[in-house]
């Protein structure tokens, strides 16, 4: 099989406006190269130092007592249902909308996913999972999409009524908040990805997880490092899904000198996307509540035409993108558990309708502005 990130990588440098921005990123990649050099003058390239110490950042930032840096964000997920003793002929439920990851892990745990609709906000829709949890429920995972918190009082709420654990994917989410708590501390375990295009992202792969069990904390940090608790004594034949170091001095980096104004410029680029496309009648631009702060990993909304809009964009110069254009229970991989078009409606219209713009903190104002009169312009 053909890798196929070569090509897409060199197809998506050519738009003028792109999703894309770890270029104007990393300009500063003299400064984190000089930290490196410290990674290899101490040779702790495997769960060094600089590990412990983003472990305790996200810890602050997620307002919890424990956090364990790991090797994805999907790893993250895996390793969260793992330590809650998921496996063969457990259930996991979580929505449909969502990335190949979420449903990855909890089949790689050895479980089966439940799927679940979701809203017009693109989240789980909560009122429908009770319908959904047997005798072989073992986890549910919401997933803060594109940075928008899910109704976790109500989900905890279920939670505590069949005592079913959560997993948050706020693989999105870092410093999302609801009702002024941060995504990632309402469940069991919170889960997040480092990915090199997500708000806060490193040279590689790399995630973490949050919890305030330290119970979890420890058989996570057991886990992650084959079941290691001493160089000569294993306590576990395990995984092996640590942070590089060289990662965790990138994503130190960002969290001291850059996280801050990643989130704030992302939210008000938001707000002028919001300003300017609220008024075209032929696309739908989400409601935004009061109690949610949304961290905008995309910006995304409804659209008429949205593969002609698409591909008009595309033509301009703008990186517009399909998040995503199959729901996970129609994807080839998901045959296996028997569902078909028109389980989940509300997921298959959005994934026939959504559309990405970047919003990330490289995007300027006038690009959004020249953006959203190419929007208007087709619609006219």
């Amino acid at each position: 099989m053909k890798n196929f990130y070569p090509e897409q990588y060199i197809r998506d440098n050519n738009y003028q406006i792109n999703h894309n921005y770890l270029k104007e990123q990393f300009s500063d990649c003299d400064e984190i190269l000089l930290k490196i050099k410290e990674v290899i003058n101490n040779s702790d390239y495997t769960l060094g130092k600089s590990v412990d110490e983003v472990e305790s950042l996200i810890a602050k930032e997620c307002q919890t007592k424990y956090a364990i840096g790991v090797g994805s964000g999907t790893d993250a997920l895996m390793l969260s249902l793992k330590v809650l003793g998921v496996g063969p002929g457990d259930e996991v439920i979580t929505s449909t909308y969502t990335f190949y990851a979420t449903v990855g892990a909890i089949v790689t745990a050895g479980a089966k996913p439940i799927f679940c609709d979701c809203k017009e906000d693109y989240n789980i829709d909560v009122d429908k999972i009770e319908s959904k949890i047997s005798a072989k429920t073992k986890a549910i995972i919401p997933i803060h999409w594109t940075g928008k918190p899910c109704d976790m009082i109500r989900l905890k709420e279920i939670s505590q009524k069949f005592t079913i654990p959560i997993v948050e994917d706020a693989c999105h989410a870092l410093q999302a908040e609801y009702f002024g708590q941060r995504c990632g501390s309402f469940g069991d375990l919170g889960c997040f990805s480092f990915h090199p295009l997500k708000n806060l992202n490193v040279w590689g792969d790399g995630g973490i997880i949050v919890t305030d069990n330290k119970s979890y904390s420890d058989q996570l940090k057991l886990i992650r490092n084959h079941g290691l608790i001493d160089r000569d004594t294993c306590l576990q034949f395990s995984y092996n899904s640590r942070l590089d170091t060289i990662q965790a001095v990138v994503a130190k980096h960002l969290i001291e000198n850059k996280l801050l104004h990643i989130t704030k410029t992302r939210i008000e680029n938001a707000k002028l996307y919001d300003q300017f496309l609220t008024d075209i009648p032929e696309i739908n631009v989400q409601k935004r509540l009061p109690h949610n702060k949304e961290v905008f990993h995309l910006y995304t909304f409804q659209a008429k035409q949205r593969n002609k809009l698409a591909s008009y964009l595309q033509e301009k110069g703008i990186d517009a993108k399909i998040h995503y254009p199959i729901p996970m229970h129609m994807q080839p991989a998901a045959k296996r558990f028997n569902y078909k078009k028109g389980d989940f409606p509300v997921a298959e219209k959005l994934c026939a309708s959504t559309i990405s713009l970047p919003v990330h903190e490289y995007v300027k104002k006038e690009a959004i502005y020249y953006i959203s009169n190419l929007i208007k312009e087709f619609f006219k």
